[in-house]
């Protein structure tokens, strides 16, 4: 306010008492968003200043979910996973050229085959499309069939070049398979949208079984993430995460019974048939991409050598469960595993 007394003008300005101080900011809101992909439900639950910023990442999130989708699936024909494959549908195929997004996944897919002596392998594809119709018409696939698909599975016939991101298959008619990792992949880089782009830490991810959380939520240490039990009289369990992911696989909901038999829909790359008995893994490790992968391998792995693969692994942690007859349940647990159990 200009004031003027004489020939002297001065500026006042209203001075708050000492004691009045700005108002803090308003804390974070929490805001929830869902949409499909992959063949699952993605869910994002972030904290935001207002609804409309939430929304934009959300936006920015899935939409980049979407694209690796476009990148990695194989039901989608014009893929670019599919189209690396036909590349040897008849013939060794030639060297190919692919984006960064499926030569690192490809690479990561890799590196746990070879830990994990091949029970983990992205080769899979031929018998997981013989499963795929066996689960369908609850009949087992011909000797002959099952025998020529295996012949197609085996992740050394995968060449990769990292100098030039090129991808190589060595044996025609090959295969691949990245649903025990791309979900992992996409819930890790849909958590860096929010964070890089839009400077969202506070949120966590989840596709169906493959969760990746970021910084906990606003006045608390970590997420909280429950395990599924397999089992009448099993207790759930609850996990405590920051800055971390978690996939869990079973057969609690998807299996086929055939002759008698309870097989999962897991598929065994050394047999190319469905994973008999019942059991659930659930890995926790830094990052979607690893848990997601590590935990189809531990599913297969003999007990002892998933649980020293977990053990090698900076920041991983395991719990498996086995269930026996008359529900009697075999749990064995990593030495990490009881530092993420909420208390």
């Amino acid at each position: 306010m200009l004031v003027r007394s004489g020939l002297i003008a001065a500026v006042c300005y209203a001075i708050p008492p000492a004691d009045v101080r700005p108002a803090d900011p308003a804390p974070p809101s929490r805001f929830e968003f869902e949409s499909k992909h992959m063949g699952t439900t993605f869910r994002i639950v972030l904290y935001a200043g207002e609804r409309g910023a939430a929304e934009k990442a959300a936006k920015a999130s899935f939409a980049r979910v979407a694209d690796l989708d476009g990148i990695m699936s194989d039901y989608k024909k014009d893929s670019e996973l599919m189209r690396v494959c036909a590349k040897s549908a008849t013939a060794v195929g030639e060297p190919v050229r692919v984006s960064e997004d499926l030569f690192h996944v490809l690479s990561k897919a890799e590196e746990m085959s070879k830990a994990s002596d091949g029970a983990f392998d992205v080769t899979v594809g031929p018998v997981v499309q013989l499963w795929r119709h066996a689960r369908r018409t609850q009949q087992l696939p011909e000797k002959e069939e099952l025998a020529a698909a295996l012949s197609k599975v085996g992740y050394r016939n995968v060449k990769l070049d990292p100098k030039d991101r090129t991808v190589q298959l060595l044996t025609p008619g090959m295969q691949l398979d990245l649903g025990g990792i791309a979900k992992g992949y996409a819930a890790d880089e849909a958590l860096k949208v929010l964070r890089r782009q839009f400077g969202i830490t506070r949120a966590m991810v989840a596709a169906y079984g493959d969760i990746t959380c970021g910084d906990p939520p606003p006045e608390k240490e970590a997420w909280t993430v429950d395990i599924a039990p397999i089992a009448r009289g099993q207790k759930p369990r609850t996990l405590k995460l920051a800055n971390a992911a978690v996939s869990t696989s079973g057969d609690l909901e998807q299996f086929v019974e055939i002759d008698g038999v309870r097989y999962s829909h897991i598929v065994d790359p050394k047999t190319g048939l469905g994973l008999t008995g019942r059991r659930s893994v659930t890995v926790i490790a830094k990052r979607g991409v690893t848990a997601d992968s590590m935990t189809k391998a531990v599913m297969l792995m003999p007990p002892a050598k998933g649980m020293a693969l977990v053990e090698a692994t900076d920041g991983a942690a395991a719990y498996v469960v086995i269930v026996g007859k008359d529900e009697q349940l075999v749990t064995t647990a990593s030495k990490r595993f009881e530092s993420f159990l909420a208390k």
